[in-house]
């Protein structure tokens, strides 16, 4: 009887242990398979500067300085051309605003872009010229101008807003006041960048076509603490960069000069050299105020703008600015695209100067051009 249940509970047995074996083996190899697999590797981007007070709580014929000649009937254009920027500095720029591998962009070009403003005497802007009226000038050698169009354009665009102790409520209201001046001026597909600083620098608001929202973003925000200028600049340049148009601008607006930025002025004045983004100053002055922006802030000022092909301006007075905002907004879109890809190029890193001339049609008196003052050699991915 004994023997009969025994044979009874071999099978059982047997069974039981053919499914732990089974279960043993399936660990093991999914043990093995994990062993196998590569480890993953960590992202070492640092985070962006980010701020501890800055929280929010055919052509027109405009009047006045904004004036505008049209010297000619519409030329047929081509595409604007592509842009160059080399890698080392901004690839230091996406860094520092903790931008990941895959929202950066790679492009090999030796392509020169450049955004030219021609005024007359009288400082108009003048609109309308042929490519044949352009020549350029690559370390004393004359280029072939392959890329040229003077159409309308859009402009991927960053507000760089000084929110530091010394812009107190009444200067904000100002400076907010005319920049609604400037965005009723610009191109209506325009995009913006919103960025403010003080100590340090903050991304208010990304890219957007809502100018309403941007200047509502502004009424909330309150000023204090240090001025981050050059930090503020670096991030905006890394931006605009991976902006949907072509012409690439900065729009500073600051009542001081820079005195807690990681970065310094070589650096961020090297970065403008390397990229093709126009930077547009307007430094708030205040007659008797220790605070006010003083020559050496001007001058500082002026370096940054002029070595990016835009302008600096200090005005003094509200309806003077309301009047610099709009004549910036009109400049930006009344400038020409020339692009050329430069003769013998060489991937040395070595600093090019350019020299834009313009030959006036007859009739038409000395002209101006005011563009960016060189490139540094390179097709490094950027």
């Amino acid at each position: 009887m004994r023997a009969r249940r025994a044979r009874r509970r071999r099978p059982f047995r047997l069974a039981l242990v053919s499914c732990l074996a089974a279960a043993a083996l399936a660990a093991l190899a999914l043990n093995a398979s994990h062993a196998q697999q590569p480890p993953t590797q960590p992202k070492n981007s640092p985070p962006a500067p980010q701020p501890d007070a800055s929280q929010p709580s055919g052509a027109t014929n405009p009047t006045a300085n904004g004036a505008t000649t049209n010297a000619a009937a519409a030329n047929t254009a081509t595409a604007p051309p592509a842009t160059q920027q080399p890698a080392p500095a901004a690839a230091a720029v996406a860094a520092s605003a903790g931008a990941s591998a895959d929202d950066r962009y790679v492009v090999n070009t030796d392509l020169i872009s450049l955004n030219v403003t021609l005024t007359d005497m009288y400082g108009r802007y003048v609109t309308g010229l042929s490519k044949d009226a352009f020549t350029v000038w690559d370390d004393k050698e004359q280029q072939q101008i392959q890329f040229f169009s003077d159409d309308d354009a859009p402009v991927s665009m960053g507000i760089i807003f000084d929110v530091s102790g010394s812009m107190g409520r009444d200067k904000l209201n100002r400076a907010r006041e005319a920049l609604r001046h400037f965005v009723d001026t610009s191109h209506d597909s325009d995009e913006y960048f919103l960025i403010g600083f003080n100590s340090r620098a903050q991304l208010l608001m990304d890219r957007t076509r809502d100018s309403d929202a941007m200047l509502d973003k502004l009424t909330f925000v309150e000023s204090h603490g240090n001025t981050a200028l050059y930090d503020a600049c670096y991030l905006g340049v890394e931006r605009v960069t991976r902006g949907t148009h072509q012409k690439r601008a900065l729009l500073v607006i600051s009542d001081g000069q820079d005195n807690n930025s990681r970065y310094t002025f070589n650096e961020l004045r090297r970065l403008l050299k390397e990229t093709d983004v126009l930077i547009y100053a307007i430094g708030i002055i205040e007659k008797g105020s220790p605070q006010s922006l003083d020559a050496s802030g001007q001058a500082i000022l002026d370096e940054l703008a002029g070595v990016s092909g835009g302008r600096a301006f200090f005005p003094e007075t509200a309806a003077e600015m309301n009047e610099i905002f709009e004549r910036i907004a009109i400049e930006l879109r009344h400038q020409y695209s020339i692009g050329y890809r430069p003769k013998n190029f060489s991937n040395d890193g070595r600093w090019h100067k350019i020299k834009v001339k313009v030959t006036p049609p007859r009739g038409l008196p000395r002209l101006f051009v005011r563009s960016k003052e060189g490139y540094y050699a390179t097709t490094n991915p950027r």
